[in-house]
C-alpha cells in the first residue's frame, strides 16, 4: 500500500491558503497540486482504491465514516462532487466551500490522496457540455479546490482531463480521468409527450446523436488519451463520469454517442491496450456492466452513485450483471490481490455503513485478448 505520509508531505508542502471568493480552506482541506500528490511513485504498491460520484454539499455526509476507516490508498471523485447548477461563479465558489468544511471529507483529504474529475452539477448546469459558458471560470474553481498549481498542464488545456500511474512496472496501476464536459456535443431532445411515454419505462429524453462530427471528449483529448493507452500498465482504470458500457437509457452515458462509444472501444484494441476497468457515476444507483461482445475483450463499468444521492426508478440495462445493482448511497471499492500468480480485482460496492452489498472478482488475464 501507498505510504500515505509521504505522499501528503508531498501534497501540502508548498500549499497556502485558496480562496474560493466565499471563503478560504486551508491547506489541511485543500490538496495541493493533484500530479504533485501521487508524485508518480514508481515504488508504491496500489491494492485499495475507493471511489464516488453525486455529493451534495447541503446533506449530511455521514458515508465519509466508513471510506475513512477502510484507509484507502486513493480515493477518487467521479463528478457530481457538488450540486452547483449555476452561472454565478460566487454561488459555485460557496458550494464548493461547503462541501470542504464537511468533517468526514475533510478527515479524507488530510489522510488520503484524492483525485478528481467533474460531471454536470459541478460543471455548472444540468446535462451542459460545450455550449456552457461559464466553463472557463468553473475550471478555475475546480483546479483551485483540487489542488492545481497556477501553473499546472490543466490550467492551459481544453479540460481538465488527466492521468496518474502508481507502482513499479509488474504492479503498475494506470488511473486515466476524462473530461466528457468541455467538448461534448450538445444533446438531442426529444418532443414533450415522447418523454413522458418514455419516463414511464425509465428512459430519458434524449435520443442518440449520429452525426459525425459529434464528439464525447474533443480531437485534442482523443489524440492525448491514446497516448495514455500505449503507456505501460498492468491495470488501466479509466475513470468516466458518464456510464460507458451501459445500453441505450435515454440519459446521459456514452450509448447516446454510439460512433464515440465504438471510438473508444476501437482505440483499446489497436493500442493493445491490456487490464482496461471502467469506473463511472452519475446514475444514483451502483451496479457492475460488462460488454463481451464487439470488443477485444470483456469490458466492465463499475458505477457508483452515489454519495449522498439515490433514484428507485432504475433504467433498463442489457449489459447488467446479475445481482450487482444498488439503490442507495453507495461508494466503491476495488481491491486488487498482487500477491498471486493472476492477480484479481474485487470490485465491491458497500453502504453507508461501510458493509458490501454486492461483490464481483475478476482475474487481470481475463482482462486481455485471448
Amino acid at each position: 500500500m501507498i505510504d500515505r505520509r509521504s505522499t501528503l508531505k508531498l501534497m501540502g508542502a508548498a500549499a497556502g491558503t485558496v480562496s474560493l471568493g466565499l471563503g478560504s480552506l486551508s491547506s489541511k482541506a485543500i490538496a495541493k497540486e493533484a500530479d504533485a500528490i501521487v508524485a508518480q511513485r514508481p515504488d508504491q504498491r496500489l491494492s485499495r482504491i475507493l471511489f464516488g460520484s453525486c455529493a451534495h454539499q447541503d446533506k449530511d455526509q455521514p458515508i465519509w465514516a466508513p471510506i475513512n476507516q477502510l484507509n484507502p490508498d486513493l480515493f477518487i471523485m467521479l463528478g457530481d462532487n457538488i450540486y452547483g447548477d449555476t452561472r454565478d461563479m460566487a454561488v459555485l465558489a460557496d458550494k464548493y466551500h461547503r462541501l470542504g468544511a464537511k468533517e468526514g471529507f475533510r478527515q479524507l483529504r488530510a489522510t488520503t490522496p484524492v483525485i478528481a474529475t467533474w460531471d454536470d452539477h459541478d460543471y455548472g448546469e444540468n446535462d451542459a457540455g460545450f455550449e456552457y459558458p461559464m466553463k472557463e471560470q468553473s475550471k478555475e474553481l475546480f483546479l483551485d479546490f483540487w489542488g492545481d498549481d497556477h501553473g499546472a498542464r490543466r490550467r492551459a488545456d481544453d479540460g481538465i482531463y488527466t492521468s496518474y500511474e502508481f507502482g513499479p512496472e509488474h504492479e503498475r496501476v494506470q488511473v486515466i480521468m476524462l473530461d466528457l464536459r468541455w467538448n461534448r456535443t450538445p444533446l438531442m431532445h426529444v418532443d414533450a409527450d415522447e418523454a413522458k411515454r418514455r419516463d414511464q419505462m425509465a428512459l430519458g429524453p434524449y435520443l442518440p446523436v449520429m452525426d459525425e462530427g459529434a464528439t464525447m471528449l474533443g480531437d485534442k483529448q482523443w489524440a492525448w488519451l491514446e497516448g495514455e493507452l500505449k503507456k505501460p500498465a498492468r491495470v488501466r482504470i479509466i475513470g468516466s463520469s458518464l456510464q460507458f458500457v451501459s445500453t441505450f437509457p435515454g440519459w446521459e452515458a456514452w450509448s447516446l454517442f454510439p460512433n464515440e462509444r465504438q471510438r473508444m472501444i476501437d482505440l483499446i484494441g489497436r493500442t493493445k491496450a491490456e487490464g482496461v476497468l471502467f469506473i463511472s457515476g452519475d446514475t444514483h444507483w451502483a451496479e457492475i456492466s460488462r460488454q463481451s461482445d464487439h470488443s477485444p475483450y470483456p469490458l466492465y463499468d463499475f458505477t457508483s452513485s452515489g454519495l449522498t444521492q439515490t433514484w428507485h426508478n432504475i433504467s433498463p440495462n442489457a449489459y447488467r450483471l446479475p445481482g450487482c445493482m444498488y439503490t442507495k448511497v453507495n461508494f466503491g471499492v476495488i481491491e486488487i490481490d498482487w500477491d498471486v500468480p493472476d492477480p484479481m480485482i474485487v470490485l465491491q460496492a458497500r453502504n453507508e455503513l461501510g458493509m458490501s452489498v454486492f461483490e464481483k472478482t475478476l482475474l487481470l488475464s481475463h482482462l486481455s485478448p485471448s
